[in-house]
């Protein structure tokens, strides 16, 4: 009865062990190709909202689109497409709301640079025989409870003026334009927060600035070219006042949260999982001690301690392996089975990204397998020659 009883808690114990190992790297799998998803989701729509390339200048916010500059770029083979940009922080009021945003001036062709009008939820792009149009984000029109269309209010968009003058009035204190709202595009949240699309040429208006004064230009490279090699190129061709970036420059801090995040919850995973494999150790300990009188005997038979040993780190490891094996079965067929059915959403539109590599395989794959080994030889290190015998 005894020797039943131990085999029993052992199988148990074994049990819970496997089982531990395939939630471990079930979760793991899952965490990893979540982040693979949210990355590509966020490339996606940065591809709609940003430029491939960025022409800023270094000192100031604006600078002169000279003939040099512009058949410096028509001239680069690498370049499908670029608009003339005027950005400047801005204040909104529509009715008794208000708010502070960026007005963006985009030139004719800026859906040829970006996709930007993909974007829209509501309403079109603009128009250029409309100046007094404009484009604002999903964010701005909820702040404001402004929607397309709203022809008995306009949308009144200021800047300060420049000088240190008296100011007697509103007129006096800020340049002022009136916009017509015709469209609301959606997208991640700072930029849906962030922008009200209109004509370039009433955001030179409202800024006072010259005809060919930018502040940016936004550039849409050839499919193919090399977004860093062709920033270096065109950095040295522009000289040292302007700032040349590609997207992965100018977001950075996005891509940065992206990994720092990731790399955070990979740990703590890993962490869980080491936790975890302590009852890989436990099931071992408990067969090495059902097992004494057999090592014994194996002892006695002129087997060394380091090859038995061995025995026990092989079948520890045996025990990962067949718990990696059934958890990335479950991990991969989930993610599988989410990309195509969307069974878990984000909003009612919005399907939870996940994305299925290779690389995460893998990644999962040696991580559980480091570990359990570890686990394995930990266990096996309580043989020792006095356990044997005594």
């Amino acid at each position: 009865m005894v020797a039943k009883s131990s085999k029993n808690a052992i199988n148990i114990i074994t049990v819970i062990a496997s089982f531990g190992v395939i939630v471990g790297t079930l979760a793991l799998f899952i965490i990893l190709s979540g982040f693979s998803g949210f990355r590509l989701f966020t490339n996606s729509m940065l591809q709609s909202s940003d430029p491939d390339i960025k022409i800023t200048a270094v000192k100031g916010k604006s600078f002169i689109n000279s003939p040099q500059i512009s058949q410096l770029l028509k001239d680069q083979s690498e370049i499908a497409a670029y608009a003339e940009v005027v950005e400047e922080r801005v204040f909104l009021q529509y009715k008794q709301r208000d708010h502070i945003s960026y007005i963006k001036g985009v030139s004719n062709n800026y859906t040829s640079v970006t996709r930007v009008d993909s974007t829209l939820s509501v309403g079109q792009w603009l128009d250029p025989e409309f100046l007094n149009s404009a484009v604002i984000g999903y964010g701005i029109s909820e702040k404001l409870s402004l929607g397309i269309l709203n022809f008995g209010e306009p949308l009144y968009i200021r800047v300060p003026k420049p000088g240190t003058n008296y100011i007697s009035s509103q007129s006096a204190a800020f340049n002022e334009v009136k916009a017509q709202i015709i469209g609301v595009y959606s997208g991640l949240e700072e930029f849906a927060n962030k922008y009200v699309f209109v004509q370039i040429k009433m955001a030179r208006k409202l800024l006072n600035y010259s005809k060919d004064q930018l502040t940016a230009i936004e550039i849409k490279l050839q499919d193919g070219a090399n977004a860093d090699s062709f920033s270096k190129k065109l950095q040295k061709l522009v000289g040292p006042d302007l700032k040349v970036e590609t997207r992965i420059q100018f977001n950075a801090l996005t891509y940065q949260v992206l990994n720092t995040e990731s790399l955070i919850s990979y740990l703590v995973f890993t962490l869980i999982i080491m936790i975890a494999l302590f009852n890989v150790i436990g099931a071992i300990i408990m067969m090495i001690i059902d097992k004494k009188e057999n090592l014994k005997t194996l002892f006695s038979l002129g087997v060394t301690l380091k090859e038995i040993k061995r025995i026990f780190v092989f079948q520890g490891f045996l025990l990962t392996l067949f718990g990696l094996f059934v958890g990335l079965f479950f991990g991969v067929s989930l993610v599988l089975l989410q990309k195509k059915f969307s069974f878990f959403m984000i909003t009612k539109s919005i399907p939870y990204p996940v994305e299925f590599n290779f690389y995460n395989v893998v990644l999962v794959a040696i991580t559980i397998l480091i570990l359990g080994y570890l686990a394995a030889k930990i266990a096996s290190s309580s043989i020792s020659k006095n356990f044997i015998e005594s």
